[in-house]
């Protein structure tokens, strides 16, 4: 499967500057930077599901103290740990149950990274959404910032409609009309795309 390699990156800012002028005058800015994993799949999944439907900043909040109490973010620290301690961190009561719902899939399924490795987008979605706490915005996290693939566009995510809105003068939120438009510009390179319109908007790259 075709992942943003460090070769693959290059290869993709200078496709996308030549597509986009916009887009051009962002990745220049933040030239120096790119997307990184953590390369570890459950970390990933938690902290976004921490991200759902609150604001970056927030969410970030909430990590950092989740992290400091936990230390490790793995299944087996998670599974020790009684909830109420997760509540604490600031965490609602339906996300505790969803991390914990992670921890005992991953528990079950000890071999399900190297799976997802070798499986396309869809076939990984489709596992993902069958954990509860994981819908389509979640899978399309786990997707850019742990598979690295290319070509992923979080069509719902308002980060990315806010940084449209903003940078090409649209109205916000976007129709779904308008913002297929943004996804068929930047095909084969979506993620690419995405990580950049984010970074304009944040003062500390997005991370999960």
């Amino acid at each position: 499967m075709l992942t943003l390699t460090n070769k693959n990156w290059l290869l993709a800012i200078n496709n996308l500057k030549k597509k986009d002028k916009i887009l051009k005058k962002i990745i220049n800015k933040y030239k120096s930077e790119r997307i990184t994993s953590k390369k570890n799949a459950f970390y990933t999944l938690t902290k976004s599901i921490t991200g759902q439907q609150i604001s970056v900043k927030a969410a970030n909040s909430i990590w950092n103290k989740f992290e400091r109490k936990i230390k490790k973010i793995n299944p087996s620290s998670i599974l020790k740990i009684k909830k109420i301690e997760i509540k604490k961190c600031g965490f609602s009561e339906q996300k505790i149950k969803y991390i914990f719902n992670v921890a005992n899939f991953f528990k079950k399924n000890k071999n399900i990274e190297k799976k997802w490795k070798k499986m396309d987008e869809e076939k990984v979605l489709l596992d993902l959404i069958k954990i509860k706490g994981i819908g389509s915005w979640t899978a399309e996290m786990f997707l850019i910032f742990y598979l690295l693939r290319p070509n992923i566009f979080p069509i719902k995510d308002l980060g990315l409609h806010k940084a449209i809105s903003i940078n090409y003068k649209t109205k916000y939120p976007l129709k779904e009309l308008e913002i297929k438009k943004f996804k068929r510009k930047w095909n084969p390179w979506a993620t690419v795309a995405t990580w950049y319109l984010w970074r304009s908007l944040d003062p500390e790259p997005v991370k999960y």
